[in-house]
């Protein structure tokens, strides 16, 4: 089986919560075909009567998410194909702001690219010491274009265009959780689990609508989303096609 075709998402109902929990062999990168399986569990999830909160978090010990598959970026041969990657980024990201149920993330390791979208994009985030974060994009050509509005969102202008120029340089939890992308840091994944499970027991029985109406309040104005993600998606599409783009991922591929 090819690199692009593995990975999964598994869910785990516990009562009124729903664990989403995604894999890849990859340190949890996201090809295109895992992008859409996380879009429908997270739908189905948010349309299910029996789920009053969510937890979305990935496998293993270490790395959160790698972010885009670099052998998927290789294999993109036009802009139709290129656009349509992407668009997987955007379909994830407007799938959790949409969903009606609060998503706990957890990030027990680093988090790259398109897995700080997702972190970003989570309506209340805990995370590791371990938790770096780095917006990788422009070291490789292109740039945080479709993930960035979450980003910016929660971190603001600043510190997003902080992560952006300084494409290569990872910026530490503790920096990750100042700025507003993570509430709270834990020494490790022991303690993050303990913390995740009680954060998502005491939602689990508050008032199933109030914390939708609630949700609607925290995404208010990101309803251009729908148009603006995907518009992102072809600027990013347009350039994993260039000479320079290709030889970035390349490069960093060989590394």
């Amino acid at each position: 089986m090819s690199v692009i075709n593995q990975g999964d998402v598994l869910v785990t109902l516990n009562k009124t919560i729903s664990t989403i929990e995604f894999n890849h062999p990859l340190s949890n990168s996201l090809p295109g075909k895992l992008l859409s399986k996380l879009v429908n569990t997270i739908t189905e999830q948010g349309e299910n009567d029996e789920v009053n909160v969510i937890v979305l978090k990935s496998a293993g010990e270490r790395a959160f998410c790698a972010g885009a598959s670099f052998d998927e970026l290789i294999a993109i041969k036009d802009l139709e194909q290129g656009k349509e990657f992407f668009s997987g980024f955007a379909r994830v990201i407007n799938a959790m702001r949409k969903c009606p149920k609060f998503i706990i993330g957890r990030v027990q390791g680093k988090a790259v690219g398109g897995g700080v979208g997702l972190a970003a994009s989570v309506d209340y985030c805990l995370a590791t010491k371990y938790a770096s974060v780095k917006l990788s994009e422009l070291a490789i050509g292109i740039g945080p274009f479709v993930v960035g509005p979450a980003v910016e969102r929660k971190l603001g202008l600043a510190a997003f265009s902080d992560m952006s120029i300084n494409a290569t340089e990872w910026k530490s939890a503790q920096w990750a959780q100042q700025k507003g992308l993570f509430s709270e840091v834990y020494e490790d994944a022991y303690m993050l689990d303990h913390k995740v499970e009680e954060l998502a027991e005491r939602l689990s029985k508050f008032n199933p609508e109030a914390m939708k109406r609630l949700k609607k309040v925290f995404w208010q104005g990101t309803d251009h989303w729908d148009t603006l993600l995907f518009d992102r998606a072809e600027d990013s599409g347009q350039l994993v096609l260039s000479e320079f783009t290709r030889n970035a991922i390349n490069s960093f591929k060989k590394k």
